[in-house]
């Protein structure tokens, strides 16, 4: 039972669905960390000098100040960080962007290469695997050979 399921989970594991995912998400982790350090680094500096901050991830809203009794703390403040809400809602808001813009950019070569080979070639190449592909092209030039005598 156990070899039954470690084949079923080796087979699932080496399709190249499963890899191609792997390999998204980490490209992806990198991807994100480069458009926060964007976002952080670039973006938030430029609108703090606009907006007359030193530091953007400094905005806040104190909600509760902190409760201090003797000189000690008994309990902090309580605070809202608006600065790191709205650098995250950037960050978002750019990758959305990019991802749309990648998604659309797929998109548009998908039609164009439809349009040049047809439709049903390439669903044709789309579905079959490349020996299919070949043993059919061998037919259908036997075929030819055949009909041209």
């Amino acid at each position: 039972m156990f070899k039954k399921f470690f084949k079923e989970f080796s087979d699932f594991a080496i399709k190249g669905n499963v890899i191609d995912l792997a390999t998204a998400v980490i490209i992806g982790g990198a991807f994100g960390k480069i458009i926060s350090s964007l976002v952080a680094d670039v973006i938030m500096p430029i609108v703090a000098l606009f907006t007359g901050s030193s530091a953007f991830n400094d905005w806040k809203i104190t909600l509760r100040g902190p409760i201090i009794d003797n000189g000690v703390v008994v309990k902090t403040a309580l605070v809202m960080n608006i600065g790191t809400f709205i650098q995250n809602v950037v960050d978002f808001l750019i990758i959305a962007l990019l991802v749309f813009l990648m998604i659309k950019t797929i998109n548009r070569l998908k039609e164009q290469i439809t349009k040049k080979i047809g439709k049903e070639e390439a669903d044709k190449n789309l579905t079959e695997p490349k020996d299919i592909q070949l043993l059919s092209e061998i037919r259908d030039l036997l075929k030819e050979n055949l009909s041209a005598k």
